[in-house]
């Protein structure tokens, strides 16, 4: 990914903390000679140096992922920038936040590992239910899918936030956001300044 060095992001625990607020990503790889790409959420480790996920059988991904170099992407609130906000020239542009995660992959073929990976994930998202899941399935569910283990070795991360712009561009983008209903990437541009 290209990152000019304003918008940069090296700080790891900032970068850990997106990927769990976004936590739905891209899995890419290749697949019989091809990149191909599947749409999953993840989970990152206690120690934040591998990322879980898991993905069905029928999905040929998986036959070939071991010890293959993957790319991961994760993208948060994104959104058209106006020149017309600006004081000063500019061109259109987009604003958004994206994190680029490589790493090598290894199959986590053990069942109780696999079970332990969708309950994590389960645990994240039914906090917001008003009766959560309960883990009652069937063991044999879990033989149709595959849990992959990625051990990360770079992490690209990249605030693309009017940064480059004086602070009155700044401010305004961050208005026209608000008043266009773009709250989240809004907030994220007020947290930078």
């Amino acid at each position: 990914m290209y990152i000019p060095k304003h918008f940069e992001i090296t700080d790891k625990d900032e970068v850990i903390s997106f990927i769990k607020g976004n936590a739905f990503g891209q899995l890419i790889s290749h697949v019989d000679n091809h990149l191909f790409s599947s749409h999953i959420p993840f989970l990152v480790s206690e120690d934040n140096n591998f990322l879980l996920c898991h993905i069905a059988k029928q999905n040929p991904q998986w036959k070939d992922i071991e010890g293959q170099e993957l790319l991961v992407t994760f993208q948060g609130p994104h959104d058209y920038i106006s020149p017309s906000w600006y004081k000063s020239p500019g061109v259109p542009t987009w604003n958004y936040q994206a994190v680029h995660i490589y790493g090598n992959a290894k199959l986590v073929t053990d069942s109780e590992r696999i079970k332990k990976i969708i309950e994590d994930l389960a645990d994240i998202y039914e906090l917001s239910s008003k009766i959560p899941w309960v883990s009652e399935y069937k063991a044999s569910l879990l033989n149709v899918i595959v849990g992959i283990e990625i051990q990360i070795t770079n992490i690209q991360c990249k605030y693309k936030l009017s940064q480059n712009r004086p602070v009155v561009d700044q401010k305004q983008v961050t208005k026209e956001l608000e008043i266009k209903g773009s709250t989240k990437l809004a907030q994220a541009m007020k947290n930078g300044l």
